[in-house]
Formats: C-alpha cells, structure tokens, sequence
C-alpha cells in the first residue's frame, strides 16, 4: 500500500492539496470539499490507521514516530502512494488531498494528477495552539513544549519547503466563516464546480 504502485497510472482528475501546521485550518479544506460533494483524502488518516492497526494509541508522539517510521522505510512518498491507493477507488473527476508535508508527496501527486493545487492555510503558533487545546483531539498536542516539539517534527519532514513552494496561501487569523468563504472560492474556480 505504501509503496509506488506497480503500474504508473496518470488519472484525468484535478487535485487541491491542503498543507498547513497542525492547527492552522487544514481541516477547513476538507469540511467545504466535503460540502461541494468532492471526495477528501487525509494524509493523517493513514497514519492514524495505521496505528490502529499496531493496537496503538493515536497519541502526538506516537503518530509522529510511525509517520517518520513510514516513510523512512517505503520513502518520503509512502503516504502519498497510499492516498492514490484509495483515490482509485473513487471515480470523481476531482479530490481534495488534506495534509501534505514533503515536497516528494507533492511530487508524487504532481505525477498522477492532471492538475493540481497546493493551497497553504496558516496561522501564527499561538492561535494554531490554542486552536489545539480547544479542539482536544486525542493526538493534538495540548502542552506548549510538546506543541512545539511536533512543529520541529513536522518541519523535519519538510512541510517548510511544501509551504514556501504553495500556489496559494490563505491566512487564517481571523473567523472560521472568512477561511470557509475564501476555500470554498478557491475550491470552485479551481474544480469549475459551485
């Protein structure tokens, strides 16, 4: 699943992938997505199922040792090519891809898609933290060190260079109906949908 598929395959299908730190609103992408009838695919969702799978907890720490873990051993685009896994499975002539971190899953999803967007949602460390605590998901860090911590993680993959390489950036400092407004914009110009 996590290794590039045997059989390169382009698909006649346009693509926004969502990038953004933890917090910062990535998930806002998916909500519009999902409220235009476009199907969503989370990066994070196969690390977290993947834990399940190892009868782990879905803990900070421990997602991000298995996300390392994971593309250290099937490459930086491990999770990318389980993400095309799934996206066969769906007959949509478009898909909204949240959670890209590395320019190689960039890359990967530049190879398979006829088009494709990278839209960056971001928000300074303090709002994207308290966004976190009050969110309370189990693998959410909800300790300022440890917030601080998967930052660096996250850095360390490369989600950096993914953000600074973006075709659109949104910022996300103000309501969640401003950024739901302006991803819903983004979303029908680029799919012609709406």
């Amino acid at each position: 699943m996590y290794d590039r598929c045997k059989f390169e395959q382009r698909f006649d299908a346009k693509a926004c992938v969502f990038v953004g730190m933890p917090g910062s609103g990535k998930s806002m992408g998916t909500e519009s997505a999902r409220e235009l009838g476009i199907p969503v695919l989370v990066m994070g969702d196969v690390v977290r199922e993947e834990a399940t799978r190892m009868g782990l907890a879905h803990t900070p720490m421990t997602l991000g040792k298995i996300m390392i873990g994971l593309r250290r051993k099937y490459g930086g685009d491990a999770i990318a090519n389980a993400c095309i896994e799934k996206f066969r499975k769906i007959n949509s002539p478009y898909v909204v891809i949240e959670g890209a971190r590395s320019e190689e899953e960039i890359t990967r999803f530049r190879e398979v898609f006829k088009s494709m967007k990278v839209i960056v949602v971001h928000a300074s460390p303090r709002t994207r933290f308290q966004r976190l605590v009050k969110r309370k998901r189990s693998d959410d860090s909800l300790v300022w060190e440890d917030f601080c911590e998967r930052d660096l993680r996250e850095l360390g993959v490369g989600i950096g260079r993914v953000i600074a390489c973006a075709d659109v950036m949104l910022i996300n400092e103000g309501e969640a109906s401003e950024l739901k407004q302006e991803v819903l914009r983004q979303l029908q110009e680029e799919f012609g949908i709406g």
